[in-house]
């Protein structure tokens, strides 16, 4: 039985670490023991089953934590659309790639921010994959072995901006539009990620929920494609995609407002929740047309 399954990087004042998550409480590793000071550099070895010792960290309980994306500082963040089996929708040929930065994301707990030149914010639950090992051409039949583990992400998304061309960049990519974690949960505690579903919730309410069992591209299959044009390196994220049920595909839509609550929960990766607020801009009216 796997011991040390939950790994996430916090902020505590000035302070930035990562440790294992047990419980209601965090084993803080970073530089303990010879280990790095960031979790991004440990994924390789994590990859490949190695698990640090415990023994003499220091132990912080989470509530005094401010939780962040599990890998804050990702050099690629590659997100995919029109990945899953659903009723009426034809199953592409190749994924819909996009790519997001990294200030763009927040943690676990840390508002997301609705931006206010948009009356269109919306959510999307994924499952992220945290690359651990680097490569480059990566054969599908050894394409899990690359991977370090497994998150929740909520691809926060400016709909108005993300239609303004054909490129998707600018409404997907805004300042802390979305979210990751609150943890990353290591591939090898969940050898079978399809038996898992990935439920979105909106102030409680049901609002998305899926079997990944019904991704078109598994995670293998992503990481084959993706590096075939792009050598992927430990702590890159590909977000898996999402299904229907987000606020655009509603009829009327439903786009989020300030105080709401987006919960998204994937079996045995937990739940990652964020409140949104407005992020003021006097420019509000400058870039709208009529």
């Amino acid at each position: 039985m796997l011991s040390q399954v939950r790994y996430a990087s916090f902020q505590r004042g000035a302070e930035a670490g990562w440790g294992v998550v047990r419980g209601s409480v965090l084993h803080r590793l970073d530089g303990h023991g010879g280990l790095p000071v960031g979790l991004k550099d440990l994924l390789a070895r994590l990859a490949d089953g190695f698990e640090p010792d415990l023994a003499g960290a220091a132990t912080l309980p989470l509530d005094g934590l401010t939780l962040l994306p599990p890998i804050p500082d990702p050099a690629k963040i590659l997100c995919v659309a029109n990945n899953f089996h659903e009723e009426g929708k034809p199953a592409p040929d190749y994924p819909l790639v996009f790519t997001r930065y990294p200030d763009s994301l927040v943690g676990h707990g840390t508002p997301i921010r609705m931006p206010a030149v948009s009356d269109s914010f919306d959510y999307e639950g994924e499952v992220a994959l945290v690359i651990g090992k680097a490569g480059h051409r990566i054969p599908h039949d050894r394409a899990l072995d690359h991977i370090a583990g497994y998150a929740c992400f909520n691809d926060g998304s400016v709909r108005d901006w993300q239609k303004h061309s054909s490129q998707f960049t600018p409404g997907k990519t805004f300042f802390q539009s979305g979210s990751f974690g609150p943890w990353m949960v290591v591939r090898r505690a969940m050898p079978d990620l399809s038996a898992a579903t990935l439920t979105t919730r909106v102030n409680g309410v049901v609002k998305q929920q899926i079997a990944l069992s019904r991704m078109i591209f598994d995670p293998a299959w992503l990481i084959a494609y993706v590096s075939t044009f792009t050598p992927l390196a430990p702590g890159d994220i590909i977000a898996t995609g999402t299904p229907g049920g987000f606020g655009a595909t509603r009829r009327p839509p439903e786009f989020l407002r300030p105080g709401d609550r987006v919960e998204v929960k994937v079996t045995a990766l937990g739940t990652l929740a964020n409140s949104v607020v407005e992020d003021h801009d006097p420019r509000r009216e400058f870039f709208r047309k009529e």
